[in-house]
Parts: C-alpha cells; sequence; structure tokens
C-alpha cells in the first residue's frame, strides 16, 4: 500500500509541474512562436532549477527516444533514487505506436534514476500516465543541458 501512495503522490507532482509550468511554456511559445523551454525539476529540492530554451537538436534527440520506445515500463519503485525529472514539450505531437501503445505525444517527462535506466512519462489524450521503456541514448542531452554536471 505505501508504493501504492508513492506512485499517486509522484503522479500528483508531474500533475503540478505540467500545470505549473504550463502557462509559462504557452505565453513563452505565443509570444516568440516556438515551443516552450525545457525544464528540469530536482527531485530532492521539489522544484524547477533550470530552464533552457528548447531548440530542434533537443527535439530531435526527443524524437529519437520516442522512435525507440520499446513497451510500457514496470512502475517506478520507492527507493529515492531519482534525482532529475527533464520536462521537454514537442514542437508537433509525435505519434506513437508501438506494442499496444497508440497516442500522440504533446511532451515528455525523462525520468533519471541512479542505477536504472531512463524511462519516458507521458499522458494520454485522457491525461492518464503512461512510463515508458525506451532504448535511445540521453548522454547528449544531459550534457547539453547541464545538469547533472558531466
Amino acid at each position: 500500500m505505501k508504493l501504492q501512495k508513492w506512485i499517486a503522490a509522484l503522479c500528483a507532482a508531474c500533475s503540478l509541474f505540467i500545470f505549473a509550468s504550463t502557462g509559462f511554456a504557452q505565453e513563452t511559445a505565443e509570444e516568440h512562436h516556438t515551443v516552450g523551454p525545457i525544464q528540469v525539476f530536482d527531485v530532492k529540492a521539489g522544484k524547477v532549477v533550470l530552464s533552457v530554451p528548447n531548440d530542434k537538436d533537443y527535439q530531435k534527440m526527443v524524437n529519437s527516444w520516442l522512435g525507440s520506445v520499446t513497451g510500457l515500463a514496470p512502475q517506478l519503485t520507492n527507493d529515492n533514487t531519482c534525482s532529475y525529472v527533464y520536462r521537454v514539450p514537442l514542437e508537433k505531437p509525435f505519434k506513437l505506436s508501438t506494442n499496444n501503445i497508440s497516442l500522440h505525444v504533446n511532451e515528455v517527462f525523462l525520468f533519471v534514476c541512479e542505477g536504472k535506466a531512463p524511462q519516458l512519462l507521458v499522458f494520454d489524450e485522457q491525461r492518464r500516465p503512461l512510463l515508458l521503456l525506451f532504448k535511445a541514448d540521453i548522454a547528449a542531452f544531459i550534457k547539453k543541458v547541464g545538469i547533472p554536471a558531466t
């Protein structure tokens, strides 16, 4: 039961992260006719610690992650190893179709957890969360964002 509460809290935190940043991202996108910024959420600090412009290189990287999705991930565990969550709004919706998954993705949350493969959190059209496994490398993304420092 404790694990279920932790997962519910994580989804709630992601929802707050989405809603807290959505206004800023939409305002920025409308003003500059670009996609909203990439935001880095420090899990331990409980806040966004960095926002960076979301350019074509980032879009290309995230599309490659989505193109390499292998399926649904098992649930996250309550072991406090996740240090950062990266929110990346997409310039154009990505049509994700693999195994039993078919949806349009508008933004991606990258979870980086120590000692584990990175995972993607996306939301379907009804805002239900889906945690995904993927094969693409995230090293270039992390290096470009700069958190954590490499």
